[in-house]
Formats: C-alpha cells, sequence, structure tokens
C-alpha cells in the first residue's frame, strides 16, 4: 500500500533517528494490520518514521524507530535480546547514494513495498523520493519486518531488518 503522507519532514536527517522497545502506540498518519499465521501485526507510519506492534498469544512487542524527543538511544547497528518468550533481532544500516543512485534505489524500493500485500509505504510532500517504507513476512515460525527510511537531501538510505520468534532450543 502506498500513501503520501499529509505533514512535513519531521526527522530530517538520519542522524536523527533513534530506536526504542516497548513503546506506547504513537500517533499514526496510516496504519497497515496484518495477520500472519496467527500473528496479529500493525505497521505504523508516524511523522516521525515507524512503529511495529506484535501480538501473538500472551506475547507482544513494539518497535519503534523515530525522530523520538529525548530519546537517548541512537539507532544502533545491532541488538539481540529478549522480549518475553521471544527473541528479538535488529539490525541497522545507512546507505549513502549518488542522487540518481538515490532515485533509482527510491523507485525499486517503493515499487516493492507498495506491490506487496504485506508492505506500506508513505511518501512526505515535498520530494517523491523522502519516504518511509515497512515490509512484513513471517518465515519458519519467525515474523520479519524490513523498513527503509529515505533522506533525500543527504543521499542517505536508512534500511533496518528486525526477526523476533520463539527460541528454539537446540538439542
Amino acid at each position: 500500500m502506498l500513501t503520501t503522507l499529509t505533514t512535513s519532514y519531521t526527522d530530517t536527517r538520519a542522524a536523527d533517528l533513534a530506536w526504542a522497545l516497548g513503546r506506547e502506540p504513537l500517533p499514526a498518519l496510516a496504519t497497515l494490520d496484518l495477520e500472519l499465521s496467527g500473528a496479529k501485526l500493525q505497521l505504523r507510519l508516524l511523522g516521525a518514521s515507524h512503529q511495529v506492534l506484535l501480538e501473538e498469544a500472551e506475547s507482544s512487542c513494539s518497535e519503534t524507530v523515530a525522530c523520538i524527543p529525548g530519546s537517548s538511544t541512537p539507532l544502533p547497528l545491532g541488538v539481540a535480546k529478549r522480549v518475553g518468550d521471544w527473541e528479538y533481532e535488529f539490525a541497522a544500516h545507512v546507505e549513502v547514494l549518488s542522487p540518481g543512485q538515490f532515485a533509482g534505489r527510491a523507485q525499486e524500493l517503493l515499487a516493492l513495498v507498495s506491490g506487496h500485500p504485506h508492505g506500506l509505504a508513505g511518501v512526505f510532500p515535498g520530494s517523491p523520493h523522502a519516504f518511509t517504507a515497512l515490509l512484513a513476512q513471517r518465515v519458519d515460525g519467525h515474523v520479519h519486518w524490513r523498513t527503509w527510511h529515505a533522506y533525500p537531501q543527504d543521499g542517505q538510505l536508512v534500511a533496518t531488518r528486525t526477526r523476533v520468534g520463539v527460541r528454539v532450543p537446540v538439542g
């Protein structure tokens, strides 16, 4: 699903992004509710980037990557931790692209996400390449989502990957 967000850019630089687990739902500009093999997932586009809410059985998880006033947790390169009965893994990467590369990558990602039944993308006013996009799936009992946060003025594309699922005992 592709939508045009009716707000101005809140987080204008990749360096302004922060990461948080367990936050309450923040006001969303667009949402997509999904059911993935028993897991309820809500993808949320914020004026300040994204939030994902996951519920399954008696467990829940909330991930926020956004410009969060007063946050002291910058966007980490990687996180692995327990969230209730789940294993949570997060990774982030910042790509720096030339204007031509950026435009091509933006078009490619927006086409991928907007055409996917588990995808949500929002374009900010002022630039067709200023967007936030989320794509979710369930693989081998784990829920996965990827996100992209585009900053065309700096040629920066922030990509994140998250995997959440019950830890499989090695035996």
